[in-house]
């Protein structure tokens, strides 16, 4: 078969539904029998269907480019919402270290605070058990 009869395999699970809609004459058992076996599976539609082999082996493999771009896509848009979030992130980071190293006497007083409450609050939970 022309293509790559691997990458079919791993996304004929998502393709499942695809070649239903594009071969509405196949049966679940159809589809089931073929995991595995690129070939069967071709051989099972051309059978049902009378498409030559060529056209569906076409088909097929122009599904599972579709179904590469949409996940190259997906990762794109996850890289690019990854590297905004990295670049928040500094910035941030960057504005809280710039308010310790302005006002280092607040923000010790501050730390000192958020402690004495955090133990207050622990300690009053311990107590009550």
């Amino acid at each position: 078969m022309s293509g790559n009869p691997q990458t079919i395999q791993s996304q004929w699970h998502a393709l499942r539904s695809e070649a239903k809609e594009r071969w509405g004459q196949l049966t679940d058992d159809d589809l089931r029998v073929q995991l595995g076996n690129v070939d069967q599976l071709v051989d099972r539609i051309q059978k049902r269907t009378g498409e030559a082999r060529e056209a569906i082996e076409k088909v097929l493999s122009d599904m599972t480019a579709q179904g590469s771009s949409a996940v190259s896509h997906a990762a794109e848009a996850v890289g690019h919402f990854a590297h905004q979030a990295g670049e928040q992130a500094r910035e941030r980071y960057g504005r809280a270290e710039d308010l310790v190293r302005d006002n280092p006497t607040r923000s010790v007083l501050a730390i000192l605070g958020i402690g004495l409450v955090a133990g207050l609050i622990v300690g009053l939970s311990l107590r009550h058990r």
